[in-house]
């Protein structure tokens, strides 16, 4: 009943999205972003978090010559509707379709705000720390016809899909280069104790992508 999920992620060997200072852009080459563009087209949805969308004001479709009709719908997981009016995902829902999932209960203004853009604004439940329940939002979004959805993260959103053990392929471009410790690592933290513990993949191809490399993973039975 939920989509399957797909974690594609840019980053250094050490596993870095960003350095200290949040500059990302570009990590990977022209071929890698490319090949990420090519997901795009061939999944219903991507989603991102709102603190990478506030960072970086993307626009999340396809633009590949000849696929642009190919984007996905944009998902916003935005649990306190903090997306800006004036960001370029709201600012063109009118021509590519935007859904936020955000929690119950929010400033109803707010909430019609977003309606008025052409926003779909998609409420669910919380968990016991107070952020979105995934599980109850991958429910919702398989009962609006979504199958494939791809995330984006950011390290926050990764962290919080791995936890949930909602992950169940890899898309991981890795450039050759290196940020170190200070940088913003591809997950945050999940609270893995024992390597036992650890959320397992299984390698299922490697390609080239230029000077960089994708590698891709399928969860672990």
């Amino acid at each position: 009943g939920r989509p399957l999920v797909t974690w594609k992620v840019a980053s250094t060997l050490d596993g870095r999205i960003a350095t200290h200072r949040g500059d990302s852009q570009w990590i990977t080459g022209e071929n890698a972003r490319s090949l990420a563009h090519g997901l795009r087209a061939n999944h219903d949805a991507v989603m991102a978090g709102v603190g990478t969308v506030l960072a970086d004001d993307p626009t999340l479709n396809c633009r590949l010559p000849g696929l642009s009709a190919r984007s996905p719908i944009r998902i916003v997981l935005d649990g306190r509707l903090h997306l800006p009016l004036t960001s370029q995902l709201v600012m063109t829902a009118d021509s590519l379709p935007t859904w936020i999932v955000t929690l119950r209960g929010n400033d109803t203004r707010r909430h019609e705000a977003y309606t008025d853009c052409g926003v779909e604004v998609i409420e669910v439940g919380g968990t016991s720390e107070g952020s979105i329940d995934l599980q109850e939002a991958l429910q919702r979004l398989g009962g609006l016809g979504i199958t494939r959805l791809l995330v984006e993260g950011g390290s926050r959103v990764t962290a919080a899909f791995l936890r949930a053990g909602l992950i169940d392929r890899i898309a991981w471009f890795r450039a050759p280069r290196l940020i170190g410790g200070d940088g913003v690592p591809a997950a945050a933290a999940i609270g893995v104790d024992l390597l036992f513990d650890t959320p397992a993949f299984i390698r299922s191809g490697v390609a080239e992508a230029g000077s960089d490399l994708l590698e891709t993973y399928t969860r672990r039975p």
